[in-house]
């Protein structure tokens, strides 16, 4: 039985992106899904600042970014890069079959950050994030269609 998510809450840059693109979402970038804490990682900032090739695209980055106040910005710790790079290798191997190694790394940081502060992941790539999740006890994943993809324990 799916449960609606409550509590914290870090949000996928994927989610970003359709709202930016197709306007979807727009209650979890601005804040109106109730019982939510919402989190915005850095990790997650810098892909959409890397997306911002234009001035309306900075302003929206600057938006979204502006509609987290500063503590709910958040940065993972060195020891989540050493600990993203250990999952990694778990998960991938060396990771010789990849072109761009980032974005699963980005990916591993994301979920490590959101298990550390203890929010649910929110993405539209849960078939990466449930991945993650079976080498990562605890982590919490959810769709930006408020239900959680695993019972609550």
């Amino acid at each position: 039985m799916a449960i609606p998510v409550t509590g914290k809450v870090l949000i996928d840059t994927n989610v970003f992106i359709d709202y930016l693109r197709q306007e979807l979402h727009a209650d979890w970038v601005f804040g109106r899904v109730g019982n939510t804490i919402r989190f915005l990682s850095s990790i997650v900032l810098m892909e959409l600042r890397l997306g911002a090739d234009t001035p309306k695209r900075k302003r929206m980055v600057d938006k979204i970014k502006s509609a987290f106040p500063g503590d709910r910005l958040i940065a993972p710790s060195p020891q989540l890069f050493d600990e993203a790079g250990r999952l990694f290798r778990t998960l991938y191997g060396d990771g010789s079959g990849f072109t761009d190694r980032l974005g699963p790394i980005n990916d591993l940081l994301i979920a490590l950050t959101a298990k550390q502060i203890g929010a649910t992941v929110i993405t539209s790539n849960l078939a990466e994030f449930n991945r993650i999740k079976e080498h990562l006890q605890g982590l919490s994943v959810a769709s930006p269609g408020l239900e959680r993809t695993i019972p609550m324990s």
